[in-house]
């Protein structure tokens, strides 16, 4: 692997992991993960205190420990997604009204301080966004190929169900010809440690991926047609019924959720 995945969730070493480890979550059934997926995207979702929120990002955190994942790549695929959590998030923290931490920031604009509330809302966001992002590495790194593809082809409607298999295919081609345009900018003395300081090459490596992915996904329909390929993509497999255990499991994980949004959230009486 190159210093591409470094930072970037390399789809080879996620496909590595799902088809040649072994840990507790690898013999868990494929549709048992995708009801818990939709189970935490229902709770961050609803749920509005920070002490809940924090306790579920801990458990899913255990769970990706305890499946026999690395902590420390994981760290380092957190880099997309608290770009984003920032990026929304952080003006934010400066806008929410309540009692400054530390003194103001002077701006053009005025002083600008972070209050706790806008603190407490920061570290949601933060709570929500790497929730789910973990649990769908988890699961994505302990299901194999065949039995994500046999899901997607179950859940979707044609023809995202023939998109998502593409596209799924298509990004290890992508990935390898962004980390080709990677080594040739470095072997020509290029330094991509700062982004703005580089921005004009960051644009032409940009540019040439898009550029590439156009011309192999040309040449990737025209094999495919020449192969008999008339828009469906058949996914030879099946992915059985969740034993009684784990069905017990995931409706246990949607009345908690729903029961808890219902009465604590939204005050419903029982």
């Amino acid at each position: 692997m190159t210093t591409l995945s470094n930072h970037v969730p390399d789809p080879r070493l996620i496909t590595a992991y799902a088809e040649h480890r072994e840990g507790p979550l690898h013999r868990v059934n494929p549709w048992t993960k995708l009801g818990i997926v939709g189970a935490l995207v229902l709770a961050v979702t609803t749920v509005d205190r920070l002490a809940v929120l924090a306790g579920l990002y801990g458990v899913v955190l255990a769970v990706y420990g305890v499946s026999g994942l690395p902590y420390r790549r994981l760290v380092r695929w957190y880099t997309l997604p608290m770009l984003f959590v920032v990026s929304v998030a952080g003006p934010l923290a400066f806008l929410e009204p309540g009692v400054p931490i530390g003194g103001a920031i002077p701006t053009p604009l005025g002083d600008l301080s972070v209050t706790w509330a806008g603190a407490a809302l920061f570290a949601e966001l933060t709570c929500r966004s790497l929730t789910v992002v973990t649990f769908a590495l988890t699961a994505s790194m302990t299901t194999k190929y065949t039995d994500i593809a046999y899901m997607l082809g179950r859940v979707l409607p044609r023809p995202l169900d023939q998109v998502a298999l593409l596209t799924y295919r298509f990004t290890f081609v992508m990935v390898e010809t962004l980390e080709d345009l990677v080594k040739g900018g470095l072997s020509r003395g290029a330094h991509f440690s700062e982004f703005w300081s580089n921005k004009r090459l960051y644009a032409r490596i940009l540019g040439m991926t898009m550029l590439s992915a156009i011309e192999q996904s040309e040449r990737l329909v025209k094999s495919m047609e020449a192969r008999g390929y008339d828009g469906d993509l058949t996914v030879y497999g099946d992915v059985s019924r969740p034993p009684p255990a784990e069905l017990l499991a995931v409706a246990g994980a949607y009345v908690a959720v729903v029961g808890y949004s219902a009465t604590v959230v939204y005050g419903v009486g029982l």
